[in-house]
């Protein structure tokens, strides 16, 4: 894609203050997107806030898993920029516990961060997507959702919903104009995974930019024709 393919197109990013969140966010920037980032957090980390002045808008503060925030929020997206033509769910979060040693709360916990900002986000998105009448959706779920190890089960559950919410979306919206697809990432080579396992080979890590392509691929005119699919992106993992 050249570095104006998506010019004059808006593009919100939920989870956009993370790592891959800020990637995805800056690979549609550079393309030539408007982008809205929005996130539960307050405040952008890092240089992100000068990154993205100007042209963008960044909305912290979202609670993404209750849909009259979530709601008011895509409406001023819709009203400050004209619409929405692509939505990316990038928010979610990760937590390792057994079922023996854990707490069922964990499962709640990981559903909200995981599935449900996913399904408000596009319940919330879908009135201005619509009116684009080629809009796109791109969810992020998980390549362990396909098979969950020990201590993975609250996280590979939500993950796998995303998946199906994704398969499911795609049949409702098939003959309304709007494409929804999923990128299925392994260990994302981010800082804080760094940090929880510091022996890992990072080289067989998937880098944020890496994903980021995928999905901006998924929500240019090229891929048109591709809608419920879920794509894995493993890096050398």
């Amino acid at each position: 894609m050249t570095d104006a393919a998506m010019s004059g197109r808006i593009v919100v990013v939920t989870g956009a203050f993370g790592a891959l969140g800020a990637a995805v966010a800056r690979k549609f920037a550079a393309l030539g997107a408007r982008v809205a980032l929005v996130d539960l957090a307050l405040e952008p980390g890092g240089a992100l806030a000068a990154e993205f002045a100007g042209l963008h808008l960044l909305l912290g503060g979202v609670d993404l898993s209750d849909f009259e925030s979530t709601r008011k929020t895509m409406a001023t997206v819709a009203m400050r920029c004209g619409g929405i033509d692509v939505l990316v769910n990038v928010a979610g979060g990760f937590r390792w516990e057994t079922l023996a040693q854990g707490e069922v709360d964990t499962w709640d916990q990981l559903y909200r961060m995981n599935l449900r900002t996913a399904v408000v986000s596009c319940q919330a998105a879908l009135p201005a997507l619509l009116e684009r009448r080629a809009g796109r959706i791109v969810n992020v779920g998980a390549a362990a959702a396909a098979r969950a190890g020990a201590g993975m089960g609250a996280y590979a559950a939500s993950k796998a919903g995303v998946q199906k919410l994704t398969e499911a979306l795609a049949e409702e919206l098939k003959d309304r104009g709007i494409t929804v697809n999923a990128v299925l990432p392994s260990v994302i080579d981010t800082p804080r995974n760094r940090l929880d396992m510091p022996h890992a080979d990072f080289a067989r890590w998937v880098a944020p930019a890496a994903i980021a392509d995928v999905i901006a691929f998924l929500a240019s005119e090229a891929a048109a024709s591709v809608t419920g699919a879920s794509i894995p992106v493993l890096g050398r993992g």
